[in-house]
């Protein structure tokens, strides 16, 4: 795939990476199609649970800023860093590797995660979304501790 076909997805790419690390729900929102591919790499089960209620399908721009948002609301933000490896772009997709940093404002204790996220934009917006995670070690942060 040529650069030249490939730079208004990373440009998008690169934008909304810019818009999560300011945190304002609805100016990442934006980014979003009004309809999109939102997948989360969890098991089923585990979805929407009390103590990771973000993690869930979606399928809107508005269940885009409502990810956001709980996200947001479940982890302490002065301890989040996001480190961004690589990101990859082959046409409309672009695949982003890298590693979070958060601590669960629940339980207090803090995590890293691994991921790769699936970025498709059409017409400047992001169309699918789909993250692979460590989920094991998010569930491990939440998880209330015995005694």
């Amino acid at each position: 795939m040529s650069t030249t076909a490939s730079a208004p997805t990373r440009t998008v790419v690169e934008e909304l990476l810019r818009r999560i690390g300011e945190g304002d729900p609805e100016l990442v929102a934006e980014l979003y199609a009004e309809h999109c591919d939102w997948r989360l790499d969890w098991p089923e089960a585990e979805h929407g649970r009390a103590v990771t209620p973000w993690i869930r399908h979606r399928s809107t721009r508005a269940d885009a800023a409502a990810h956001y948002r709980e996200l947001a609301a479940h982890h302490v933000p002065e301890h989040a860093a996001t480190e961004i490896e690589r990101i990859l772009v082959d046409g409309d997709d672009a695949v982003v590797l890298g590693e979070i940093r958060q601590t669960a404002r629940p339980t207090g204790r803090a995590y890293r995660a691994r991921f790769a996220l699936h970025l498709t934009v059409r017409d400047g917006l992001v169309t699918r979304h789909h993250v692979y995670e460590d989920s094991l070690a998010v569930a491990r942060a939440f998880e209330p501790r015995n005694g």
